[in-house]
């Protein structure tokens, strides 16, 4: 039985090589170096809004405390909270509403570009 002469080309000649060339090696990399930026650049961006959220979380919930504090001694005031919040910084002001018997009390916590406002009505006290 005689092979064939293409059987014989193909596998005893220079061209039937093994592996891959240079040029589709680099093509895999740009591919996987380009995913890698996209995935990096994603996370990033994930992670920032993660970070701000986190931040108005924790203003709220200090806003809130904060406007707790003030309903039982109505007083204008600013300062810092304290120790693990000294980022955050407050500002209160009561001031006379449009409605008679009545005062509007206003919060704000801010901590760097992000602030939170929190406005509540109360009865004057005499």
């Amino acid at each position: 039985m005689k092979k064939s002469s293409a059987f014989f080309i193909f596998h005893f000649s220079p061209f039937a090589r093994k592996g891959f060339t240079l040029l589709e090696i680099m093509i895999s990399l740009a591919i996987i170096g380009g995913l890698l930026i996209t995935l990096l650049y994603s996370l990033n961006y994930h992670l920032g809004i993660a970070e701000r959220q986190e931040t108005l979380t924790i203003a709220t919930m200090l806003a809130k405390n904060k406007l707790h504090e003030i309903e039982t001694s109505p007083a204008s005031t600013k300062g810092d909270f304290p120790a693990p919040y000294g980022a955050y910084h407050y500002t209160t002001e009561i001031k006379a509403s449009p409605y008679p018997g009545i005062s509007e009390i206003l919060v704000t916590v801010v901590n760097g570009k992000e602030n939170v406002k929190f406005c509540e009505f109360i009865e004057k006290t005499l």
